[in-house]
């Protein structure tokens, strides 16, 4: 009888898992409603309709709705996330950092809270930002989009965002702890997927219209198709390095010995690329566009999503920081160190110094076409859906993140289910790790 309780237990525990991860996100969901006071609504849906197709469309995406709302959560998630890239940079060149990054845990937490108060800071700036910059702005009858100007909006307007804000890094951190999948990359994910149904619905009132013809939106699906394909390769795609462990005789038996394999993923690091590159670029230049200065509105046009500038800095965004966060998940001297400890070494490979410069090599070479394939799932689908005025949802940042994060949230209920002796997630073709 003890066999079946323990497996009782251990589904309930998966259960709650998921039951807690479901509601928090229902609660994000629900926020995405709740209006910041002090706007008007009418005014202010007018204005973000007539900013359609710029900036503003992909700032919105990424905060589920929040934005174009101007609800608690109009900041979403990014100024955390930025915070986070800030906080990560700042490790690599100051030693005070660098030294709580190898504390284990205990310096883990520390540059956690680190990274909540500058999350503050930048919720403040921001939201501040914006309050300014929307006081100046009207609908598109000209009706004024602040009901009543002055001090008292701008900090009701601060202190409503940088607490909304503060409670999604909460609900974050709770779902990665208490729930299932990572809490950041979920709350992006429901914010895209909530948007996904209104995308579809605006696609068939073109296509009715006449504005679209069925032979694009097949190409349309097709492109949707051949990109999900794509993603879903490319992340499972990796290059197994053989590793050779000796034999050992203790008394009379033969230990050990055999050939395993080191996988390394042709991108390691997952969707978080896209998601820093689109918090650098993409959310500063939507706070410049509340400014009513023209200098900094003829920046943040230029990076509308599709153009060449955006392009060019996105590119080199993922690049760059797909290549960063691989360094900072995967260390190869590590790797090779351990590997001397257990006796085991790459074939044709002195172990120590010279397994760590191999694997190093290896890395670098996977995680370049890792890199380019980040950047080309990004931009070369947003580029031929804005040439055709299609919903930008479509396009391949929303899709991969999308892709990547479902694929890693049935990877770890696979894994949870795996370790309690269940049967896989997927009884045919399960995601290789």
């Amino acid at each position: 009888m003890a066999a079946p309780t323990a497996k009782k237990a251990q589904s309930s525990e998966l259960k709650r898992r998921i039951i807690i991860t479901l509601f928090l996100l229902a609660v994000f969901r629900v926020g995405v409603f709740i209006p910041t006071p002090g706007i008007d609504a009418e005014a202010l849906s007018g204005f973000f309709q007539s900013a359609s197709g710029t900036l503003l469309d992909f700032a919105t995406m990424f905060t589920g709705g929040a934005l174009e709302r101007f609800s608690v959560f109009a900041l979403g998630i990014m100024p955390y996330i930025s915070a986070s890239i800030i906080l990560q940079l700042l490790t690599v060149v100051v030693p005070t950092l660098e030294k709580l990054s190898k504390e284990g845990e205990s310096g883990k937490r520390t540059i956690t809270q680190y990274t909540r108060y500058l999350t503050i800071v930048l919720s403040v700036i921001q939201g501040m930002m914006i309050a300014i910059g929307l006081e100046s702005m009207s609908g598109p009858a000209g009706e004024p989009i602040v009901l009543a100007a002055g001090w008292s909006f701008r900090l009701m307007t601060v202190i409503t965002l940088t607490a909304g804000t503060s409670f999604l890094m909460w609900v974050g951190e709770q779902i990665t702890e208490r729930g299932i999948g990572n809490g950041i990359s979920l709350i992006i994910f429901v914010g895209i997927v909530a948007n996904l149904p209104s995308a579809v619905n605006n696609t068939y009132a073109l296509a009715k219209a006449g504005e679209m013809s069925p032979i694009f939106l097949l190409f349309l699906a097709f492109l949707m198709i051949a990109v999900v394909a794509f993603i879903v390769f490319m992340e499972t795609g990796q290059r197994r390095i053989p590793i050779q462990y000796p034999k050992r005789v203790v008394g009379r038996k033969v230990l050990g010995g055999g050939t395993q394999h080191l996988p390394l993923k042709v991108n390691s690091a997952g969707v978080i690329p896209p998601i820093f590159a689109s918090s650098i670029i993409v959310f500063p230049a939507t706070v410049v566009s509340f400014v009513d200065i023209p200098a900094m509105k003829t920046v943040a046009d230029s990076l509308n999503p599709g153009g060449l500038l955006y392009n060019v800095l996105f590119v080199a965004a993922v690049i760059f920081f797909t290549y960063f966060y691989t360094a900072v998940q995967f260390n190869p001297k590590d790797v090779a160190d351990n590997l001397k400890k257990q006796g085991g070494f790459v074939p044709g490979i002195r172990p120590g110094p010279n397994t760590a410069e191999y694997i190093d090599t290896v890395l670098s070479r996977l995680t370049l076409w890792g890199s380019l394939y980040l950047a080309v799932v990004c931009v070369l689908p947003s580029i031929l859906v804005s040439q055709f005025n299609a919903p930008f949802y479509f396009g391949g940042t929303a899709l991969l993140i999308v892709v990547g994060v479902a694929m890693d949230t049935a990877q770890q209920i696979e894994s949870h289910m795996l370790s309690r002796s269940y049967d896989g997630l997927l009884k045919k073709g399960k995601i290789k790790k």
